[in-house]
């Protein structure tokens, strides 16, 4: 019987851990690989030639070529039951995998293709400075253990992580977070993301894909009014990853940064960017973990800026003055028609900020203080994630199974419940 502990990987940088023991599995087991020494598998889809890859890959880990077993599988069927799919992402392949002594670590291939290739390279020189300034790995930004360049591809291994906090809510049922677990993220996602701006650094595409909980075990309940499973996870430790796009403050600054719905006004209207609109994106998050939705569902500028006004007030007259995308103002106002059926719909789905309020609770009017303070129009004015940490909403436990997350969690950065 040949006992195997193996993870797949989800999504792009979701991670899903699967572990399973399963005897005699036709596609893993070989009798040449039935032996006491260790054995590492990587799998690959089957239109991908990359076993020169996996190679070099074990040997780096001390694994002679003889111990590698490599499964090019389009689908794996795991406990004869449970079917999960390779899942390619635009520019990468990621393959996970179990080291020497049962850690697992995840390899992320890239395209031998130049434009992805340099791409790879900024990236590995942003984690590289992450390393060196936080050798610990305190600051919960996830760790990039080593990277090679082995004919032509560019190949990085991290810490194995497991569901982005995107694929929990999306494989929820989109059923929102508790506000104890929205306050327990918010805080790491705010210490995290304030480590690199102390450091110079803009992420510029926080969402919550980009935040990946450590474990994403559950619980679950049954849910008798609705008639349907609910999943608690059952730690919220997270960390934030995906530093492709992370920009330095000496480095040239693109036009357009972020995902659609987490991208600030001044990114829109062309003003210029800086770590405030990393704070913007944060205030997204928060609001769609409290609620379970996009708090700016559209894929058009005018309309995103209709949203905004509809849901926070009007654009500031300064920015409408300095901004050169005037096409989208009239006599110093959106040039906006509430009653086209794009009007139409943003008045029936926004609403003003405060409105989506779920209880009169004290905590719950807390964190709409704090998304309201990151979701201020004017950079300059918009909170910092150093006063951020020191907001109300995180200074005292809402019961006491809640570890306080003021004093005793800077005292302890790994922060895991």
């Amino acid at each position: 019987v040949c006992h195997m502990e193996f993870s797949v990987g989800f999504r792009s940088w979701g991670w899903l851990k699967l572990h399973s023991v399963i005897p005699n599995p036709p596609w893993v087991c070989h009798k040449k690989h039935l032996s006491k020494e260790p054995v590492l598998v990587i799998m690959l889809p089957c239109t991908i030639p990359k076993r020169h890859v996996a190679v070099k890959y074990a040997q780096l880990l001390g694994y002679p070529e003889t111990s590698l077993l490599i499964c090019k599988v389009n689908r794996v069927r795991l406990d004869y039951g449970h079917m999960v799919n390779f899942v390619w992402t635009f520019n990468h392949i990621a393959l996970l995998f179990s080291s020497r002594g049962g850690a697992h670590v995840a390899l992320k291939i890239i395209k031998n293709v130049e434009k992805y290739k340099e791409a790879a390279r900024l990236e590995i020189n942003v984690l590289e400075r992450i390393n060196e300034r936080d050798p610990e790995n305190k600051n919960l930004c996830v760790r990039m253990f080593d990277w090679f360049d082995y004919h032509g591809h560019m190949c990085l291994s991290f810490e194995l992580l497991a569901l982005s906090t995107f694929d929990f809510l999306k494989e929820n049922n989109y059923l929102p977070y508790s506000i104890s677990q929205v306050r327990h993220m918010a805080y790491q996602i705010c210490l995290a993301v304030k480590f690199l701006h102390d450091h110079k650094l803009t992420h510029t595409d926080l969402k919550p894909e980009n935040i990946l909980f450590v474990n994403s075990d559950f619980t679950i309940t049954y849910n008798i009014e609705k008639k349907r499973e609910e999943r608690t996870v059952k730690s919220t430790a997270v960390r934030v990853v995906d530093f492709g796009s992370a920009t330095f403050d000496h480095e040239h600054h693109s036009t357009i940064v972020s995902t659609r719905h987490y991208r600030a006004p001044e990114v829109i209207l062309e003003l210029g960017w800086s770590q405030p609109c990393d704070v913007w994106s944060i205030g997204c998050i928060l609001f769609e973990y409290y609620l379970g939705f996009t708090l700016f569902q559209t894929h058009d500028n005018r309309e995103h800026l209709a949203m905004m006004e509809r849901i926070l007030g009007p654009v500031p007259s300064r920015m409408i003055r300095k901004t050169r995308k005037q096409k989208y103002f009239y006599r110093g106002r959106l040039d906006w028609d509430e009653n086209s059926s794009a009007g139409r719909y943003v008045r029936e789905n926004c609403k003003p900020l405060r409105r989506y309020i779920l209880s009169e609770a004290e905590e719950h009017h807390q964190l709409f203080d704090l998304i309201e303070a990151m979701l201020e129009y004017e950079p300059s004015k918009r909170i910092t994630l150093a006063v951020a940490l020191r907001h109300p909403f995180f200074q005292s436990p809402i019961n006491a199974n809640d570890q306080p997350p003021g004093k005793s969690w800077e005292g302890n950065r790994d922060i895991s419940r």
